[in-house]
């Protein structure tokens, strides 16, 4: 993955010892660390149903949003936003990981074992979805699920 040792760096430097933190993440076999949230960005967890469809609304309008990870089975999808929104944040049903929370990481560019992973690989450049862009893309995701027609054709 091109930049993948930036974005590695970029990762770790939020661990409390990012050298030991990059070494044990390149020897742990499920390819993951846990690292703390709200330092250089907090994370906002959306439900499966509404996470890929605002992924979707996101990349029309953006070259390339922030880092974006889903875990088991596509349950939940974590975007990356600046640090402070989740202290901030105030939708319903959404959860945050900010400052005095930690997360499961896979090691960029690489595949897991565990079940998080990548949908949009951090780029060591800093870049972080807005969150009042994400919050309009979720509306425009949530919108359009209420419209489709239900399993029975209506």
């Amino acid at each position: 993955m091109p930049g993948e040792k930036t974005a590695v760096q970029w990762l770790a430097s939020v661990a409390p010892d990012p050298e030991a933190c990059r070494r044990e993440w390149e020897r742990d076999p499920l390819g993951v660390a846990l690292l703390p949230a709200g330092r250089a960005w907090d994370v906002l967890i959306l439900p499966g149903r509404l996470g890929r469809p605002t992924l979707d609304v996101l990349c029309r309008v953006l070259d390339q949003p922030g880092p974006v990870l889903v875990d088991v089975g596509d349950a939940r999808t974590g975007f990356f936003v600046p640090p402070g929104t989740a202290a901030r944040w105030l939708g319903t049903g959404i959860r945050t990981a900010g400052a005095g929370t930690w997360i499961v990481v896979p090691y960029p560019g690489r595949p897991t074992r565990g079940g998080v992973r990548w949908l949009v690989p951090p780029d060591g450049s800093g870049t972080l979805t807005d969150p009042a862009l994400l919050e309009l893309a979720m509306h425009e995701a949530a919108a359009a699920d209420r419209v489709r027609p239900d399993e029975s054709g209506r």
